[in-house]
């Protein structure tokens, strides 16, 4: 059965695309495996291979190490004893039990996998090309995506990207960003690593590229497109409960949500009003100045 990748640099709406496109019943969702903190990342039940940087690059010249693992986790096969190995506190137990009782379910009921990994998106052509997904890459308005990060307090760490010499290999372009290496300017980078990702992503055959912003000034054509992209079936249950999630009024309720466990950075929300609040944060200067980095934006 063919997996589904969401995946887009953190803060674009992964977490919100991948729950809805799980609204319809047919994914079992999958958090973030390539995120190198734990959690949600190092769990070997989920993916039972070492990733060693943020924003791992997965290829050709390293496919064996990642290959065998995420045909696994694709296929929900959950490695029980190698979680219990590695982790044993309370919390880990109780996604232990989550996650293992998810993966039993969807193979006993014939569902398939969902990953929602911001981690995945330099790797989205291998996903697509090794493990046959349906890769849907969100890609945020530069400005909106800055702001997010600022609020947050983020910075990028480039030597993460820098010292992996595959990315190097394929895709020089990455060594433009050395000189921001030892920045303190949080705006650039960030600009940087939204101009990098997207170049990179623009340039893989096979996936999908969504624009953040268009998906949620229209939510019901635009997840209606994606579930038929995606192979999954548009059913009334699906459109009932991604209506209730992403443009009820305030105060009446989501539809539905997640907690707990999961911990992913998706809340229900009316998607249309939450594009108003994008440079929140950002002096006009700063908006500016983002405009201006980040070049012409094609959505």
């Amino acid at each position: 059965m063919t997996p589904v990748l969401v995946t887009g640099l953190p803060r674009s709406g992964t977490s919100w695309t991948g729950r809805m496109l799980a609204a319809g019943g047919e994914l079992i969702y999958v958090n973030e495996p390539l995120n190198p903190q734990h959690p949600p990342g190092r769990c070997p039940g989920v993916l039972r291979a070492s990733v060693t940087h943020r924003f791992q690059y997965i290829c050709d010249g390293n496919s064996a190490a990642f290959l065998p693992a995420f045909r696994d986790t694709v296929a929900l096969r959950y490695g029980f004893l190698a979680e219990l190995r590695a982790n044993r506190s309370p919390y880990d137990l109780g996604r232990l039990a989550r996650y293992g009782g998810a993966f039993l379910y969807g193979r006993l009921t014939g569902r398939r996998a969902l990953l929602d990994d911001p981690f995945a998106v330099l790797s989205a052509g291998w996903f697509a090309t090794e493990l046959g997904c349906k890769v849907i890459a969100l890609v945020r308005d530069p400005v909106s995506f800055v702001a997010s990060w600022q609020r947050l307090g983020w910075t990028v760490h480039f030597h993460e990207l820098l010292d992996q010499p595959l990315l190097v290999r394929d895709h020089p372009s990455v060594l433009e960003l050395r000189a921001l290496a030892g920045s303190g300017d949080r705006i650039a980078k960030a600009v940087a690593l939204w101009r990098f990702a997207r170049q990179v992503l623009e340039a893989t055959p096979g996936i999908r590229v969504v624009g953040y912003e268009s998906l949620a000034a229209s939510p019901i054509a635009g997840f209606m497109e994606l579930y038929h992209y995606a192979g999954l079936t548009w059913s009334p249950r699906a459109r009932r409960r991604i209506t209730r999630a992403c443009t009820a009024p305030a105060g009446a309720g989501p539809g539905f949500a997640w907690s707990g466990l999961s911990r992913t950075g998706f809340r229900p929300m009316d998607s249309r009003q939450a594009l108003r609040s994008g440079a929140r944060g950002l002096t006009p200067d700063e908006v500016a100045r983002i405009r201006d980095l980040a070049g012409p934006v094609h959505t």
